[in-house]
């Protein structure tokens, strides 16, 4: 008896907590930007050989040049190291990709060295020492644990959600759960 009660009551807690966990998710694009912040940082993801944007980042960088054409003075920071599989630092694709775009060099701030979301925003914040609020640019799915992660970092956010590819939203976003739950827990 003491066994099966264990198990309704663990069953209940997990099935709680990814309740939880799932609703934060889809809430991740609130608040919404409207231009209010100077400052929009650009998450990095992963290039193509060649130097080109996957379809994830693409949209990502699709959706900050919209929004740069539509806040003039909302100054970039594209965010991104380069993994031992890429051509190129993913923010100097993301500013390529960007000028391309019509956005002016001089708004664009690299930050290159950065290989998770939690170091974004600690070496952004590292490039920007004063920077007490921002935007964040990510994929619908990312926002959330962004959110959190620069929190905890001491700024205040709003969002800028991205599609996410049809192709990769299932798998991203279950994997995505966990990356909320250890971001709520340690800040990582």
């Amino acid at each position: 008896m003491k066994w099966t009660t264990k198990m309704v009551g663990a069953t209940t807690a997990i099935g709680a907590i990814y309740t939880l966990v799932s609703a934060a998710l889809r809430s991740g694009g609130y608040p919404k930007a409207t231009g209010r912040y100077d400052t929009a940082l650009v998450l990095g993801a992963k290039v193509k050989r060649g130097g080109e944007p996957t379809k994830a980042l693409q949209y990502r960088l699709d959706a900050a040049a919209v929004y740069a054409k539509q806040h003039p003075h909302v100054q970039l920071v594209v965010s991104g190291g380069q993994g031992f599989d890429e051509d190129a630092t993913e923010a100097s694709v993301m500013k390529r990709y960007l000028m391309a775009q019509g956005i002016a060099e001089a708004r664009i701030t690299e930050e290159d060295r950065s290989t998770s979301t939690y170091e974004n925003i600690l070496f952004t914040r590292q490039l920007l020492p004063d920077l007490k609020h921002v935007t964040i640019v990510s994929n619908d799915y990312h926002l959330e644990r962004a959110k959190v992660l620069a929190r905890w970092q001491g700024l205040n956010v709003d969002t800028l959600a991205a599609k996410t590819p049809g192709g990769i939203r299932r798998k991203v976003r279950e994997r995505e759960k966990l990356a909320i739950l250890r971001a709520w827990l340690f800040g990582r």
